[in-house]
């Protein structure tokens, strides 16, 4: 039972069929196997336990995962604390009472002294595993503090594509707070699994990340084929079955797959009434999972393209509000990719662009965004530096201009419509105090009718569509390099809605896309001047 997973959980642990709803031993499925043999690969070769899984609907995910941690607890183990973390609190639950399961069914013959599953304090949110003297704590990605600063030695991220990412709630900061406590020693674990929910997102960046080597996890796919229910028989005989399936259907028998098992996906596909559903719900290959149902605004290749620019930062720090600072800091919220380049390198041109998307400062507000974009090559942008936070307005533009004052004078290209609707004049006081590189804009002016100069980007239907454009261009064209992961996957989740407009998919974030669409709208009407003169933009 020590050495071999599979019998331990045939011999101690029980579980509900889904069909028959009958408590039976459990003996592993083909996805669950497919998950085992990479966890044990690395723990036989004395490695951390660290995968990412892409799955299909009802397989079983959750359920092996939390009882092969609880077997490395039992088995291998004392003092192995783990933490459960789910996109809601009745997920992080369920997975946590298979251990209460556990216990319940344990044989008599092989249960250990004293084996209990209990409440470690009244009203914690943590579990005790008394014979192995585990703790097992469950939260949510809303609400990850129970475990934050924990010994946690394993830890279970569950249905991370559906984790919140707003102002108080980010699946980047909930990852680093439960992960980072995990040591990287054996028989440590760190398994994060999803069902897709679209293209973008935190999860996908992920296990993009993981697929191209440059993460720590394991890419796991487990396709709805390797579910053994995933079949049915045929009521008709074969070539009647043949003459109902589509093209994409009749495809699956050429990778392999019985009649039996597409004759299910055809029926599933009835009732779940949409291919698209049914790729993110019951994928045939990792791509189909992020599936989007609305066609994205960029074309895919041009992004792939963008793969092999994508880099970890330099540095992480945070920039003073009051007297605009930079240091260190291993969670800041400003990520450096490359330092300013010396004066001498300037060769005459204003080399830096700066835009901004003003989010706001409340609970569930849009992220702001500050993207330092290098133009030293005419028509050219490479994103060098990123600020991405909740901060008041002005501050936001405080921020701005301290790195605007550290990339050399940058235009300064700030998203004007909130400053504006909240009367606010920060752009107008940072020109007062010596900056003059501010973006504006010539536009009518509301009392005479005439035309005005303006500070800052304003969106609207058609400046919003032109600087898309611009940024679709200079991707296609590759005169923009992309260092961020999040933002490329901002960019793959960037869709046009059935009503023709541009924004992120349901559930997503577009405010890294629209600083580069506003820094590519900047940089097709700079015209190339000295340090000392003054920007002319119009609309």
């Amino acid at each position: 039972m020590r050495s071999d997973f599979e019998f331990w959980a045939q011999q101690c642990v029980r579980i509900r069929h889904k069909l028959t709803g009958q408590s039976v031993p459990f003996i592993l499925n083909g996805a669950q196997r497919k998950v085992l043999t990479v966890l044990e690969s690395q723990r036989l070769a004395e490695r951390p336990i660290r995968a990412i899984v892409l799955k299909s609907r009802q397989w079983g995910c959750s359920t092996l995962i939390a009882y092969y941690m609880a077997w490395l607890q039992l088995m291998h183990t004392e003092s192995w604390h783990s933490a459960i973390c789910a996109h809601c609190l009745n997920a992080a639950t369920l997975i946590r009472s298979h251990y209460k399961d556990l216990v319940a069914n344990y044989p008599e013959e092989f249960r250990p002294e004293k084996m209990k599953f209990k409440h470690a304090e009244a009203g914690s949110p943590t579990y005790e595993l008394t014979s192995a003297r585990a703790q097992v704590i469950a939260v949510t990605a809303k609400n990850p503090d129970a475990a934050r600063g924990a010994a946690i030695s394993m830890a279970h991220l569950s249905e991370v594509a559906y984790w919140p990412d707003s102002r108080a709630y980010s699946p980047y900061d909930v990852v680093r707070s439960i992960a980072s406590n995990v040591p990287r020693v054996p028989l440590t674990a760190v398994v994060m699994e999803s069902t897709a929910n679209g293209a973008g997102g935190f999860f996908h960046a992920e296990w993009k990340r993981a697929q191209e080597g440059e993460s720590d996890k394991t890419p796991i796919f487990a396709p709805w084929y390797d579910v053994e229910m995933n079949t049915e028989d045929l009521d008709c005989p074969p070539e009647q079955l043949w003459e109902k399936l589509d093209d994409y259907e009749r495809s699956l028998w050429n990778i392999g797959l019985t009649l039996e098992q597409i004759n299910w996906y055809h029926n599933k596909t009835l009732e779940v009434g949409s291919r698209i559903m049914m790729m993110r719900e019951y994928p045939t290959t990792a791509d189909e999972a992020f599936s989007n149902e609305l066609p994205g605004v960029f074309p895919s290749q041009v992004l792939d393209a963008q793969n092999a620019n994508i880099r970890e930062p330099q540095r992480r720090a945070e920039v003073s509000f009051t007297d605009g600072r930079i240091a260190d800091a291993a969670n800041g919220r400003l990520e450096v990719w490359r330092e300013p380049c010396a004066p001498t390198e300037l060769a005459g041109r204003s080399s830096y662009v700066i835009a901004v998307d003003v989010g706001g400062n409340w609970e569930g507000a849009d992220w702001s965004v500050i993207a330092v974009f290098d133009c030293r090559e005419p028509q050219q942008m490479e994103l060098v530096a990123q600020w991405r936070g909740h901060a008041d307005a002005d501050r936001l533009c405080d921020i701005a201009q301290a790195l605007g004052r550290r990339y050399h004078n940058a235009l300064l290209v700030v998203e004007s419509n909130s400053l504006e609707a909240r009367g606010l004049d920060a752009l107008e006081r940072i020109a007062r105090s010596g900056y003059s590189n501010i973006f504006r804009r010539i536009g009518l002016d509301k009392v005479t009718g005439q035309p005005s100069e303006r500070f800052g980007f304003h969106t609207n239907a058609q400046t919003k569509t032109a600087a898309i454009t611009d940024l679709t261009a200079a991707l296609r064209d590759g005169r923009y390099i992309e260092r961020s992961a999040a933002a490329l996957a901002e960019m793959r989740n960037f869709v046009r809605t059935r009503r023709g407009s541009m924004e992120a998919a349901p559930g997503g974030n577009d405010d890294m896309v629209m600083t580069r669409a506003i820094a590519a709208y900047a940089v097709r009407q700079h015209r190339p001047r000295s340090r000392t003169q003054r920007p002319k933009f119009t609309l």
